[in-house]
């Protein structure tokens, strides 16, 4: 899975860049590192292009409904990349009053779309509900809405850096990371989301900050910071637990 988006749309913690500005590594284009995931998988690979705003591209499963399954969908234009699965699919399709074909996917953007419009509940305990291995990537391009979130059970894998343009490189293989973003990425950390409007933040802990973790690779060169939820230090205000807190206004508490 590949998911770029411009830094208008995104705005990243800071720490994701890595200081090492003069390293020989230097990060790729957006456009290029499109070209090299293509080119790795070039029969069996989707992907779609918003202008300069977004990439979306995945890679088609060998096989279907496995534990790492992989999904995309579209609806309402609104574009979700899934991978892994819901222990508890069922019990949250019938909360929502879904059809029973609903995949995982579908599942996220109907979640969003709810939350969105006249959503009572906050993001962080809607998918703190979600029982599974799993990390989804949503883009709403009517409103440019970028929402990431990958599970705690450390089942399924996800990174994320930055490109030469400044642009958010969000993806599950690690060499595609690597190769277009150099030093400046970092796993996307375990049980946490992010939103292009509310930052990073802990749907398991979203009473506690998140603290970025300087890292040195192998090469004694400092990378793009790990991000880890601080035990110790609450957020300063306490986060709505009304409508308005849905998944297009969170406060912004870092």
């Amino acid at each position: 899975m590949l998911a770029i988006f411009h830094k208008a749309f995104a705005n990243p913690p800071e720490e994701l860049k890595s200081p090492a500005s003069n390293h020989s590594n230097k990060p790729k284009l957006p456009e290029e590192t499109l070209e090299e995931f293509l080119s790795v998988h070039p029969t069996n690979t989707f992907s779609m292009t918003f202008g300069d705003a977004a990439v979306l591209a995945y890679v088609k499963p060998d096989r279907p409904y496995s534990v790492h399954q992989r999904m995309f969908t579209a609806f309402d234009d609104i574009y979700c990349v899934f991978m892994g699965s819901l222990n508890n699919l069922c019990a949250q399709i019938k909360q929502y009053g879904l059809s029973k074909n609903t995949d995982e996917a579908m599942f996220v953007i109907e979640a969003y779309r709810t939350l969105r419009d006249r959503g009572p509940y906050p993001a962080d305990q809607v998918i703190k509900d979600l029982e599974g291995s799993f990390a989804f990537v949503v883009y709403d391009s009517k409103s440019g809405t970028v929402f990431t979130a990958l599970g705690s059970d450390g089942g399924v894998k996800l990174y994320w850096g930055i490109a030469a343009d400044g642009s958010v490189v969000i993806s599950d293989d690690l060499e595609v990371i690597k190769a277009g973003c150099a030093k400046s990425f970092a796993p996307f950390p375990k049980g946490c989301m992010f939103h292009s409007e509310g930052g990073l933040m802990s749907f398991e802990h979203p009473m506690n900050k998140i603290r970025a973790m300087p890292r040195v690779d192998s090469e004694g060169v400092m990378c793009g910071a790990n991000f880890k939820v601080d035990t110790y230090t609450r957020v300063n205000s306490i986060p709505r637990r009304g409508s308005e807190a849905n998944w297009t206004q969170w406060d912004n508490h870092y």
